[in-house]
């Protein structure tokens, strides 16, 4: 590696430049490469002034990682000359550094003294060399110079025609040939009797009326993919297992170690899951450029929790929000994030849904929190055959990987698609509701499955799936299903400051009827995501779902 190594969010470097830290300042080595010591990685110390060294170092670095595959870092000591730009003076924090540097020869200069010494090349034909390039760069500027730049009055919203299938859908013979093959393994090779009790199930009658948890519909979208021909690489932690032991693409035999993927039986397409360092910044920022390159493939990343997503944020910011808008690098990038609130602290509860819809616009990428199987399936299918590619953000579940209520049937993945509003089933004669209740994720579960929720006749309770792009039309055709409403309430478990609620508040605010009150049901605001003690939060998930629900301060009895 050049000009020093590079690690997650920090840069150590030999290279002096005015306003950063010294050396004595910024690290307590001796050599900026000394952190590849701890990893066993050769290390080549080379004097930037000597140019033929410096090729000899790159030359065997490349050689050493063609033959041995493994790292190989270049310390290169040098310096720079002038400022971080134009504007930058160097010497007013480093003069005597840059003292020296002003009196120092060039590395061109040296490098010619040194052939006219060796008798290789003239000083004149040094120079000559010099007036030749710098010729080329000068004519280089003026064709620029005389550029006239061609005015684009495309309309922004005629530059793209987004190509998204309706029905993502996937015929039964083929989900069950898929299904097979999750639970097929070599003659020699043994699962963990604990894991085949949890697959075990799917050998049995899979038919449109097989129940489906979450695992199982990803895997069953994973393979259906394979078989069209689109390559997958899954990332994360622990993606092979699944942090909740959920997925489990990758087994492993408890008397031999041996791997198994059962999906590779489905199809030659390649499929790839790798367990990849607890190293968000670079993990994602390898996974974009990955995707980048691989326009064909769907690439996603795990994180344990979506909390954790927060270290990759340089990445998110910098890449995967306005890489489209800035360089024109089209990406479909997935990051699956764990989120919701279920009384595991501050540090496992929350993806920041906020930060990513702050980041949204023009269309750059998709926000989702989808809530079954069955829309995860749909999901995962649909950012796969749409084009052209945007990267998603996907709300995992926790909890919601094995509740009850969050289940779907196979019939509902042989047709239909991904739905960006989700309405209440459970009502009957839309007339009769007063209030409806819209939220997102998992706290619909939480409002749907209190105990108390047959209280709350006149309640409807919608689910918005696709946060962005805002779902408007939905919206207003779900509204319009209500004649009778007398307010709309936004449902969040997150605090007010943070969730989806300033994203979506001003945006339900234009499409609700000004006649009909719209209110907000959020915690309060807050420094910290969430309670530190699990009693806490049991405490205040029930009183938001109350309040909700219209229930609040009243006893069952009562209703």
């Amino acid at each position: 590696m050049v000009m020093g190594w590079v690690g997650q969010s920090t840069s150590y470097s030999t290279t002096k430049l005015g306003l950063l830290p010294t050396q004595r300042d910024g690290r307590s080595t001796v050599y900026a490469s000394d952190l590849a010591k701890g990893y066993g990685i050769p290390v080549l110390h080379v004097n930037a002034d000597d140019a033929e060294a410096c090729l000899a170092a790159v030359r065997l670095a490349a050689a050493y990682r063609s033959h041995f595959e493994d790292d190989f870092v270049i310390d290169l000591v040098g310096y720079r000359r002038y400022g971080h730009n134009e504007g930058d003076e160097p010497a007013y924090t480093q003069p005597l550094e840059h003292e020296n540097i002003t009196n120092h020869p060039t590395v061109r200069a040296i490098y010619a003294d040194q052939l006219a010494t060796e008798g290789i090349i003239s000083q004149e034909e040094a120079s000559a060399l010099e007036d030749t390039v710098a010729g080329k760069l000068r004519e280089a500027q003026e064709r620029v110079r005389e550029y006239e730049p061609v005015s684009d009055d495309t309309p922004d919203d005629e530059r793209e025609v987004p190509v998204v299938p309706r029905d993502t859908g996937v015929p039964f013979k083929t989900l069950a040939e898929i299904n097979t093959a999750t639970v097929t393994f070599p003659d020699d090779f043994t699962p963990h009797p604990k894991l085949w009790r949890q697959l075990e199930p799917r050998t049995d009658d899979f038919s449109p009326a097989y129940t489906l948890d979450w695992g199982h519909a990803e895997v069953l979208a994973f393979g259906s993919l394979l078989k069209e021909g689109i390559p997958i690489r899954l990332t994360g932690q622990d993606t092979q297992r699944g942090t909740f032991s959920h997925r489990h693409m990758v087994l492993h035999d408890i008397k031999t170690g041996d791997l198994c993927t059962p999906l590779d039986q489905v199809s030659d397409t390649r499929l790839e899951v790798y367990n990849s360092p607890l190293t968000e910044t670079a993990v994602i920022g390898f996974e974009y450029g990955y995707s980048v390159g691989a326009d064909t493939d769907v690439v996603l990343w795990e994180a344990q929790f979506g909390d954790f997503v927060n270290v990759g944020q340089v990445m998110i910011d910098q890449f995967l929000s306005s890489g489209l808008t800035k360089w024109g690098q089209y990406s479909r990038l997935t990051l699956l994030l764990p989120h919701g609130y279920e009384g595991q602290g501050p540090e496992h509860s929350s993806a920041r849904i906020e930060r990513f819809l702050q980041l949204c616009a023009e269309g750059n990428m998709r926000v989702t929190y989808p809530t079954t199987p069955a829309q995860y399936f749909h999901l995962l299918r649909r950012q796969a055959l749409r084009r052209p590619e945007r990267p998603m953000i996907v709300m995992a579940p926790k909890s919601l990987l094995r509740h009850g209520m969050a289940s779907s049937k196979v019939s509902e993945l042989l047709e239909g698609g991904f739905r960006h509003v989700i309405e209440d089933i459970t009502i009957e004669d839309h007339s009769q509701v007063k209030r409806l209740i819209l939220c997102t994720g998992k706290v619909f579960y939480d409002l749907q499955g209190h105990p108390r929720r047959t209280e709350a006749n006149s309640t409807a309770i919608a689910r918005m799936e696709l946060l962005y792009p805002f779902p408007e039309a939905a919206l207003e055709e779900l509204l319009m299903r209500y004649p009778n409403l007398e307010k709309v309430f936004w449902m969040q478990e997150e605090p007010r400051n943070m969730g989806a609620l300033t994203f979506v508040g001003p945006r339900l605010r234009a499409i609700v009827p000004r006649d009909l009150p719209l209110a907000y049901i959020a915690r309060p605001e807050r420094a910290s995501p969430a309670e530190g003690k699990a009693a806490d939060h049991v405490i205040q998930q029930a009183e938001l779902v109350l309040e909700a629900l219209g229930l609040q301060g009243e006893s069952t009895e009562n209703g």
